[in-house]
């Protein structure tokens, strides 16, 4: 067993979820087969439905130039309140079984301005802002809870980030 697989990813042990809804920008990643390289404008908002569960609306200029959206539903695990479970599969397909991916919040600010968010496998990592820039200190204090939790960051991808929003999306 690697020291990597020795530690254990963890999740934020309370998250307000209320607190956590609404327009985050996507600072840093690691690299997606669903997402461009090149992609900019990265932002993901999510906002409560009817049913309890979350709706995540992604947003990017590709590499293309050209405008994406993803539209997926998360689902908080009531067991522990910094973990969701997510789909990005069409409304109807929804109901099929392991097709949701796990969504850890690893650390957020107390002001919820900043969030870690990967998934146990250390496969897939963001940095998320409340607006499109971040200081290097904070950006260096997320990026080590990173780290101490074994994400390797070699690959990281810090996206451009203008400020505006993805709003014509094709399909949308």
């Amino acid at each position: 067993m690697s020291e990597q697989e020795g530690r254990e990813v963890r999740s934020v042990a309370d998250l307000d979820l209320q607190r956590y809804l609404g327009l985050w920008y996507e600072l840093g990643r690691l690299p997606l087969r669903f997402e461009d390289d090149g992609a900019r404008d990265v932002t993901a908002e999510y906002s409560l439905r009817d049913d309890g569960t979350v709706q995540v609306d992604n947003r990017c200029i590709d590499a293309d130039g050209e405008p994406t959206q993803a539209l997926g539903q998360a689902e908080p695990d009531a067991d522990h309140a910094g973990r969701l479970r997510v789909t990005f599969l069409p409304e109807g397909l929804r109901w099929i079984p392991f097709t949701r991916a796990d969504y850890w919040v690893l650390r957020i600010d107390p002001d919820y301005r900043h969030a870690l968010v990967g998934t146990p496998d250390r496969k897939h990592l963001w940095l998320l802002a409340r607006e499109p820039r971040i200081d290097d200190a904070t950006e260096r204090e997320f990026l080590d809870e990173a780290r101490r939790q074994g994400y390797e960051l070699e690959r990281w991808i810090r996206p451009a980030q203008s400020g505006a929003r993805v709003t014509d999306a094709a399909g949308a």
